[in-house]
């Protein structure tokens, strides 16, 4: 915890004031004293303190009323309030407001001091999270995923449609093809995204074991079950819940799942108590869930509750002018990953990834560009990868079987990146990876000038 955290006391009596000022700097603080609430404001929006400690009885602007103008300069402030014990109601109504907590004259020093920290701890790990989230937003904005295929394209329009919108969404497609990375940029992108992002495999786990993470259980509802869990629906409140795998679900699990979703409610485990849950719900799967409905795997009910919205990932053989930039991406993170220098990949090692059937999809690809930049030397050549790759034609396939050139191909991404930019050049330069002065080289060689 920063010793230099600056936390603002307003108290009028200037003994009880004394007191915390020498208690609060003896521990490491700086201290800001006011002694009324008009004084106290003036110090507040000055000094930015980390936390404010204010008795409520002050004098024409009590304490309650300086928390609510402290709230409008900022929301995020903590401010703990000294009352009297004659007084805890109105204490307590300043927790309505507000107040992160309310401490009764008279009060021990040490009580004090750990509440003060308890607060400055709270606030860290707010401004952590705060950032976690913002750095997420970035992540997963559109423009940062990688690929400008039509076919991500589209799939991009549909969900700057969806994603403001509540209703649960089922993304299908193939391993490996990015399925939660598209959830994860639903979340972001909407109205929930200040909220969490929790995700569960449904076939990593056994039925009971899947039940008593997503709906919690009570104390004493199994062996081992000690204390009351919260489920991860309930862990999800005000976010998104991701399912992955979802058609591994057993039957028995699915009606469960079918009736919470209906109800936005459910039971945790050797509970009797019916608990709310305010998240929606992202559904993934690798099968096709009308063959897992004929073949009776899948409840038909469960796949409609599921796909209100449905996204279909293609695989990456079917888009394979996301492959350069997806190779430039991996190649760069790996280089930072290892402290080394970014390296070049021959034209002949790139024709044979785009034309490469990538059966592993993304992931595939990840981890193959891994073991490359693992492998190589300054240049990431064809003999870099493993033989399966190294044994394709070197010929480059568009989505109609043309043999496309890698110049053509780069062509191609470099004129669609201008016009999703509406032609600023300085912003396509940076969406491709390049110096504007090597697009403007580009575009003269292309003759698009």
């Amino acid at each position: 915890m920063n010793s230099q955290s600056a936390i603002l006391i307003v108290e009028d009596e200037d003994l009880m004031r004394g007191i915390l000022a020498v208690l609060m700097s003896e521990a490491g603080f700086r201290v800001i004293e006011a002694t009324t609430g008009e004084q106290a404001l003036e110090l507040f929006a000055a000094e930015s303190p980390a936390l404010t400690v204010s008795d409520i009885a002050l004098g024409s602007m009590d304490g309650i009323e300086l928390l609510d103008r402290i709230k409008q300069l900022d929301s995020e402030a903590l401010v703990i309030m000294i009352t009297a014990y004659s007084s805890v109601d109105t204490a307590i109504a300043a927790l309505r407001r507000g107040a992160y907590d309310y401490i009764t004259k008279p009060f021990i020093n040490e009580d004090i001091l750990q509440t003060v920290r308890n607060a400055l701890r709270q606030r860290e790990l707010f401004r952590e999270n705060r950032y976690l989230r913002r750095e997420l937003k970035q992540r997963y904005n559109f423009e940062n995923i990688i690929g400008r295929s039509d076919a991500l394209m589209n799939i991009f329009k549909l969900i700057e449609k969806i994603a403001s919108t509540n209703t649960s969404i089922l993304i299908e497609g193939e391993s490996g093809t990015g399925k939660e990375v598209i959830a994860k940029a639903i979340h972001y992108n909407s109205l929930r995204a200040d909220g969490p992002f929790v995700a569960i495999n449904c076939a990593a786990l056994p039925e009971n074991l899947l039940e008593s993470e997503l709906f919690g259980y009570a104390r004493g509802a199994f062996t081992g079950a000690h204390t009351n869990k919260a489920g991860l629906f309930k862990a999800a409140d005000s976010g998104t819940l991701f399912l992955d795998e979802v058609s591994e679900m057993p039957p028995t699990l699915q009606v469960k799942i079918l009736r919470a979703l209906q109800e936005r409610e459910f039971i945790p485990l050797g509970s009797t108590r019916s608990l709310t849950f305010d998240a929606r719900v992202i559904a993934a799967t690798n099968r096709n869930l009308e063959e897992e409905i004929a073949a009776n795997r899948f409840r038909e009910d469960l796949y409609y509750r599921l796909s209100v919205f449905s996204l279909l990932i293609p695989p990456l053989r079917d888009r394979r002018e996301d492959i350069p930039p997806l190779v430039r991406y991996f190649v760069e993170k790996f280089a930072r990953a290892q402290n080394i220098s970014p390296k070049t990949v021959s034209e002949e090692a790139m024709q044979s990834l785009i034309n490469y059937e990538w059966r592993g999809n993304v992931r595939e690809l990840q981890n193959a560009i891994e073991r490359a930049v693992t492998l190589s030397d300054d240049r990431i050549e064809l003999s870099d990868f493993p033989q399966k790759v190294r044994e394709t034609s070197l010929g480059i396939r568009d989505l109609t079987g043309q043999t496309l050139t890698l110049d053509e191909l780069e062509r191609r991404y470099i004129i669609e990146t201008l016009e999703r930019v509406d032609d600023d050049k300085a912003r396509a330069a940076e969406l491709l990876g390049i110096d504007l002065s090597t697009l403007y080289r580009k575009l003269k060689r292309y003759g698009q000038n």
